[in-house]
């Protein structure tokens, strides 16, 4: 069964068009990257999956539920790391583990959960003294909670150091060994090539790739860069001449004496042969494959190409980076419950993935709008406070 699929998903925000016609399916126990310049519709897709937004046309299937009908049920089976998560500064690490316990109606021992994500040691301090990176974690431990079936994280490395990066691996491998699918994006390629099963690549809304990284490489127009040692100097004839053969991109002097030839997979052979034709000793010769970055560059500049295993979808407008902001940024939590201007939070991440008990009959009904978010969880959160 598909863990996640989109089908045929428009999502406009005035005149500007987040997401179009996007059909994207994710299978159960996948670990997927979801990859993007700023702007592209990452975030959007995400709310999309979370009922945080409402698709203008198409429909979105989230374990078996429909995003929109069902939301519900899948928040009782989804955890969350939203992007832009903030804490309840009043509150220490376990009393937001507490909430999100709570909130699932699950037994769990929040400091076991907390000590997964590296936070035992702080766990009764107040959240506002946390570091960026601390706070990530503790958003991750709230998402943690319940064992999900899915977990949907954005940008979940944000703020990290490279040890608390190589956690979140560990832990993204974890739960993938455990069955559990994981949806998340990130700018940081290493993260994505180093867990990922299968990439998607948005631009502009538009779904211009998705495979395995190896896939992807096969597919795109990313050179590999074929190093070649040989014995004695090589002239500048021989050099043009290589630079002449199909699917070669550029020829460079290496610092070794030797060659650096950009060039497609198939080109490799030319260019050896081409290189003993003209009288040189090829010693050795070695391949550097594109990395993701230069993946994602090939993916995301110049013009665009058919999607490799997708559908194509519809350009969005520039501004759709304000829009998409906007619509994170409402389903995540930003003040403090037990602050005197006596703002309230959004409980939707309050508990990072908590099951909101209200949000069908909450949600505005008509195409494009966001839905409202309970404020149950407000109390909970104050009580806690008061004691």
């Amino acid at each position: 069964m598909a863990a996640i699929e989109l089908d045929g998903v428009t999502k406009r925000f005035d005149d500007v068009t987040a997401v179009s016609d996007l059909s994207l399916t994710v299978e159960d126990g996948e670990v997927f990257g979801f990859l993007g310049p700023n702007g592209a519709g990452k975030s959007t897709t995400i709310n999309l999956l979370l009922d945080f937004v409402r698709p203008t046309t198409g429909t979105v299937t989230v374990l078996g539920h429909d995003a929109r009908e069902e939301s519900v049920a899948v928040r009782e089976r989804t955890g969350v790391l939203p992007e832009g998560f903030d804490v309840y500064d009043r509150l220490t690490g376990r009393a937001h583990v507490e909430f999100a316990i709570d909130s699932k109606e699950v037994d769990v021992d929040p400091d076991d959960v907390l000590d997964r994500v590296g936070l035992a040691d702080a766990a009764d301090r107040q959240a506002g003294g946390y570091s960026k990176g601390m706070r990530q974690r503790l958003a991750l431990a709230m998402a943690l909670v319940g064992d999900p079936d899915l977990l949907v994280l954005d940008e979940p490395s944000s703020g990290l150091d490279p040890a608390g990066a190589k956690e979140m691996r560990e832990i993204v491998l974890e739960e993938a060994e455990r069955g559990t699918t994981v949806f998340f994006s990130s700018h940081i390629l290493e993260q994505v090539e180093a867990v990922c099963d299968r990439v998607g690549i948005l631009r502009e809304g538009e779904l211009v790739a998705v495979d395995s990284i190896a896939g992807l490489r096969e597919a795109s127009d990313a050179d590999a860069t074929l190093s070649v040692a040989v014995g004695d100097p090589v002239d500048d004839d021989v050099l043009e001449s290589v630079r002449a053969l199909d699917g070669v991109q550029r020829v460079e002097r290496s610092t070794e004496g030797g060659l650096r030839v950009g060039c497609d997979s198939d080109a490799k052979t030319r260019v050896v042969t081409a290189l003993e034709d003209n009288g040189v000793t090829v010693t050795d010769f070695t391949t550097d494959e594109a990395s993701l970055e230069d993946l994602f560059l090939a993916y995301t500049e110049g013009e665009r190409d058919e999607p490799t295993d997708a559908d194509a979808s519809v350009a969005a407008d520039d501004g759709e980076v304000d829009a998409d902001t906007t619509a994170s940024r409402d389903s995540t939590a930003t003040s403090d419950p037990a602050a005197d201007s006596g703002e309230t939070a959004d409980s939707d991440t309050a508990a990072a993935g908590a099951e909101d008990a209200d949000a069908d009959s909450t949600a505005d009904e008509s195409d494009g709008d966001e839905t409202d978010a309970p404020d149950a969880g407000d109390e909970a959160i104050e009580e806690e406070v008061q004691r």
